[in-house]
């Protein structure tokens, strides 16, 4: 019983570690005038897989900030998520327009 129990445990500590690296991508990103726009002021973007809803941490150099996932794209090669306008102000990624960023 002991045996399964730790085999269960190490078994399910594998699957969350494969799972939470799976979660983190580095890729291109721009910003988007024309995206649907968030409640309150709220950041959000547009990411091609991630469920609705899901809020995303998006690093550029030494800023970071979180952003929720409302929309579909971006549809260019090469690029992993569209910014609304006010989460790319708050990344400071507005006079480079494309930018190297982490997703997490």
């Amino acid at each position: 019983m002991r045996t399964q129990t730790t085999l269960f445990f190490s078994l399910a500590t594998f699957s969350l570690s494969a799972f939470s690296v799976a979660q983190a991508e580095s890729g291109l990103a721009s910003y988007d005038g024309y995206g649907k726009a968030g409640k309150g002021g709220e950041l959000t973007c547009a990411h091609r897989t991630r469920q609705f809803g899901t809020v995303l941490r998006v690093s550029y150099g030494s800023r970071s900030m979180q952003c929720r996932v409302n929309d579909r794209g971006p549809f260019i090669r090469g690029r992993i998520v569209d910014l609304s306008v006010p989460a790319a102000k708050a990344l400071g990624m507005m006079s480079a327009g494309v930018v190297r960023v982490s997703v997490e």
